[in-house]
């Protein structure tokens, strides 16, 4: 953890407005302008799934998708990106900082919606480290967390892979969508970040991809 706290002062709120990564390009979302782009890759009956364990959606129209998430992002005071393609710009995904509390230190990622187009993708990974890069490099906090209902074995897995710690569960913890949902907690803190930074960096280093683009070492390889 952080050695010394005497003279913590917090720390600003995200504020990243454009990053380019080899991948992929994150820009700060405007739901007004993005709904018809994003709702292009999220939206239609064949990607309802998308939206299974997120707590709002699917929506039906761009429209409604834009409309929808910007008031949940401003009544929720989220800071809200699109995640694109770095060749054309077209939004593939879109992730959200949540629960910010400078005064602590810690926010957390999610509303974590990507396309199928960038699932499973070197871009999906990337924006997830740059995601993490802008809170502990610029921002200089002390934790970052992920949470996801229990059922999301999908959700689980990628923490895991991308280096959270499993912290637990809080059982009955909301009703969503008329169920309920028990919380898994996950979270990186300031002194693992190196190790995780490193793993990342090395992972997406060209040396580790092959012609066709397949990995060479996976992400944990690099976190042994």
């Amino acid at each position: 953890m952080t050695a010394d706290l005497n003279n913590w002062g917090g720390r600003p709120a995200p504020h990243m407005d454009s990053v380019e990564g080899r991948f992929c390009r994150i820009d700060a979302a405007r739901f007004a302008d993005d709904g018809a782009g994003l709702f292009s890759v999220l939206g239609g009956a064949e990607n309802d799934d998308l939206w299974r364990h997120i707590p709002f959606g699917p929506f039906e129209t761009a429209e409604a998708l834009g409309a929808g998430m910007g008031f949940v992002a401003e009544t929720h005071n989220w800071r809200s990106y699109v995640i694109r393609d770095i060749a054309t710009t077209a939004p593939l995904g879109m992730a959200s900082y949540m629960r910010i509390r400078p005064e602590a230190g810690s926010a957390e990622i999610g509303c974590i919606v990507l396309s199928k187009k960038l699932q499973r993708t070197p871009a999906a990974t990337e924006a997830m480290y740059l995601f993490a890069k802008h809170i502990f490099d610029d921002l200089g906090y002390r934790r970052y967390e992920w949470k996801c209902n229990n059922k999301n074995e999908a959700s689980k897995r990628a923490a895991l892979r991308l280096g959270f710690a499993f912290e637990g569960v809080f059982r009955q913890d909301m009703v969503v969508k008329g169920e309920n949902r028990d919380t898994a907690w996950f979270s990186i803190i300031d002194t693992e970040w190196p190790r995780a930074k490193s793993a990342f960096e090395n992972w997406l280093a060209p040396d580790n991809f092959d012609a066709d683009g397949r990995q060479r070492r996976s992400l944990a390889d690099f976190r042994a």
